[in-house]
């Protein structure tokens, strides 16, 4: 049986042996499949037809990326931390009034005291200590509450002490000055030495990650694009360096330079930009190898052109997302060797530096640690949510990528 069908305004093409049905799956009566061939008639013929225009908006990639931004709440509130914590890192020290470096033996270990909050009775410069009943004319005008009576034993027997809060700054003759996050064990304010220790150590991260990703970006491009030997040989290089342990190579090398800003920048930059080359090297192994890059290559395109035109702008999403990763690395190994005496130097403050005379102090002065904590835990943590809008978005563009060729090949 030999049946001719009308699909889109076409004659149709022959078939055999099959069960012709409407759209809705109703079969067709016998009538109407056995139609002779000339008693067809092409539809549409006079009537021009066009594919419809697309009225969809176009979306750079710029845009897709801060479309995901705003639309994670926990993002924004991440990267507004960030940009906070890098706006006090550049104008924090020239808020304070006191110069970072400046020294008063007399107001050490000052608590925090702010203007405006110490009536509310929080951030007020009070301290809690307990002296002898005899003492206490001593303490008289700047008693702040009276906490009552406590028994102290010792092996000379039990002595009542009296339990008071006093204003510390009233008392060291000091009422007008005001330590927002209290003074150190020399007497500098902290508020200006943690935001100068910020901006060291910032300054000094984004330098690092300045280098590395572009040592890492030429090495990776170029092991990426050509491959062969030339991979093989810079490979075997990576492995040798990358396996020379990292803290006595560290060790070696500031017992050489001295410390300071720029021998970190030498001892982080040293191995920290192999991490990049592999990163950029994977990418350029996925892309070089697409239609429009081959098209590129036959039409005359040098290797350089094809490298910066078509195949990096591929790979920016997940350069920036391993940059953005970096820095909070960098200041969390400045803040490490900083802790072990290896890093930058007293009198120029970091962060790992304030940790490290917090903690010598913690359990007389505990609020010598909690602002730069706050302050390492504020660079660490936030820095993985805005960048990974735009490694998600690198992840839904490959997505699309395997579905078109899923669907390229079913087709």
């Amino acid at each position: 049986m030999e049946l001719w069908i009308l699909v889109s305004g076409w004659e149709g093409k022959k078939m055999t042996d099959r069960k012709i049905c409407m759209e809705d799956g109703t079969p067709l009566s016998e009538e109407l499949i056995h139609i002779e061939k000339p008693e067809f008639e092409l539809v549409q013929r006079e009537q021009e037809i066009r594919d419809v225009e697309f009225k969809t908006e176009a979306v750079s990639y710029g845009k897709d990326v801060f479309r995901r931004f705003l639309r994670s709440k926990t993002t924004v509130v991440a990267a507004c931390i960030t940009l906070f914590i890098i706006l006090m890192g550049i104008v924090g020290p020239y808020i304070s009034p006191y110069n970072y470096l400046e020294q008063n033996v007399e107001l050490k270990n000052m608590p925090p005291r702010i203007q405006g909050l110490e009536k509310l009775g929080i951030f007020d410069g009070s301290e809690v200590i307990e002296v002898k009943k005899d003492n206490l004319s001593e303490y008289e005008d700047c008693i702040i509450k009276n906490l009552g009576t406590v028994t102290d034993k010792s092996a000379f027997g039990t002595v009542e002490m009296e339990r008071i809060k006093i204003n510390m700054y009233k008392y060291k003759g000091a009422d007008d000055v005001y330590y927002w996050f209290g003074s150190d064990n020399l007497g500098r304010d902290l508020f200006s030495r943690l935001w100068q220790g910020t901006r060291v150590s910032l300054i000094l991260a984004f330098a690092v990650v300045a280098i590395n990703l572009t040592v890492g970006l030429i090495v990776g491009a170029i092991c990426g694009y050509y491959g062969g030997w030339v991979d093989l040989i810079i490979q075997r290089l990576m492995d040798v360096i990358w396996n020379i342990p990292s803290l006595p190579l560290t060790i070696l090398l500031i017992m050489l330079f001295g410390s300071g800003i720029l021998p970190l920048m030498l001892v982080f930059c040293l191995t920290g930009w192999m991490g990049m080359a592999n990163g950029v090297r994977m990418q350029f192994y996925r892309y070089k190898n697409k239609e429009y890059v081959l098209a590129a290559r036959t039409m005359g395109a040098s290797d350089v052109r094809i490298m910066l035109r078509h195949v990096l702008p591929n790979a920016v999403g997940t350069i920036i997302t391993q940059c953005a990763l970096s820095v909070p690395s960098v200041v969390f190994q400045e803040a490490g060797l900083s802790y072990l005496g290896l890093g930058v130097q007293a009198p120029n403050p970091s962060i790992g530096m304030l940790l490290s005379d917090g903690q010598k102090a913690l359990l007389d002065y505990p609020f010598m640690i909690v602002s730069p904590g706050i302050v390492d835990a504020g660079i660490q943590s936030p820095w993985e949510r805005p960048s990974g809008c735009f490694q998600s978005n690198a992840q839904a563009i490959m997505k699309d990528e395997i579905r078109s060729e899923r669907t390229g090949n079913e087709l």
